[in-house]
């Protein structure tokens, strides 16, 4: 099967359109415990299959103001992929990953499958690196890259395999204002060359030509207005209208600064019945290593958003 490119389409937020008192998500039956002051919450008593259109409207601010939702005791893995993808259309056109596996009839699906004959992430990345961690915001090379993604474990290994998540929201916050203003009018590539040669030559799919396409390096949340680095070491290439060696000294600083902001990190967990729903527009992520004689196997459904809005337009 091969795509054609994403199209662009009409996109309205749904947080825009919520009450932001959220009393059809945060009902007094749900437990809300934040997990850090700035990214990640975990929550109990909310049943995401569900919520009215109103309660998926305050979900979608819900997450992009906390960046990081975990849901517990769900029982959105068992509800077929139809109910599944009707819940994510909600937050916008589903994107087809044009590298992974997915569900047969279901090309909406990104499945995630590692187990003993795959070797974890070192068959992926290879032996020469001393951490596997890796950040990134998906498929952020789409015109219209992922807003809210939902991501749930089949099979999750008892130790590891977890997700790191960043909050490129703080990240923004945490530079001086100077060097706020000067990242806001750059534009930088996000390339899906990498990704497409990879598979070719581990001999698995490439649905569609590799894009290429540039994005503002500081954009804004449309229902929030809070502002974000948008860059990542698994798609950001090069910074427009800079020579390579300026655009990788400025790049590196930005990856470093990501990578060391533990104040701004968090870890999610996957136990039975976990969903997990982030905003892609304002987060990077990886996951973390695990035992390879053990298996991980999800599945992710990416909506994907706006066209990214620069902040030098506000």
């Amino acid at each position: 099967m091969s795509y054609s490119p994403s199209p662009l389409v009409e996109f309205e937020e749904p947080g825009k359109r919520a009450d932001p008192a959220k009393p059809h998500l945060l009902t007094p039956s749900a437990t809300v415990d934040h997990l850090s002051p700035y990214i990640g919450t975990e929550v109990t008593g909310v049943q995401i299959s569900q919520l009215t259109k109103e309660g998926l409207d305050e979900l979608a601010l819900f997450v992009a103001e906390r960046k990081l939702v975990v849901f517990r005791d769900q029982d959105f893995k068992d509800l077929g992929p139809d109910r599944q993808i009707e819940i994510a259309r909600h937050f916008g056109p589903i994107q087809r990953h044009p590298t992974s596996g997915n569900v047969k009839g279901y090309p909406e699906f990104h499945v995630v499958y590692r187990d003993q004959d795959h070797k974890g992430f070192r068959e992926y990345f290879g032996d020469d690196r001393a951490n596997l961690v890796s950040w990134h915001s998906d498929v952020s090379y789409e015109k219209q890259p992922p807003g809210t993604t939902f991501f749930w474990i089949l099979d999750q290994p008892e130790l590891g395999g977890n997700t790191i998540f960043s909050s490129q929201v703080e990240a923004y916050n945490r530079l001086s204002p100077e060097f706020q203003k000067r990242l806001e009018g750059l534009r930088a590539v996000h390339s899906a060359v990498a990704q497409a040669e990879h598979s070719a030559k581990r001999g698995g799919p490439v649905r569609r030509e590799a894009v290429e396409t540039e994005h503002p390096l500081v954009r804004v949340h449309p229902a929030t207005g809070e502002k974000a680095l948008y860059i990542n070491q698994g798609f950001t290439r090069r910074i427009v209208g800079f020579k390579k060696e300026e655009s990788d000294y400025l790049l590196n600083f930005l990856y470093d600064h990501i990578a060391k902001g533990a104040d701004f990190h968090v870890r999610a967990g996957y136990k039975p019945g976990t969903v997990v729903v982030w905003d892609n527009r304002v987060t990077v992520h990886s996951a973390t290593d695990f035992s390879y004689d053990v298996r991980r196997h999800a599945v992710r459904l990416t909506p994907q958003a706006e066209v990214p809005i620069p902040a030098s337009s506000h």
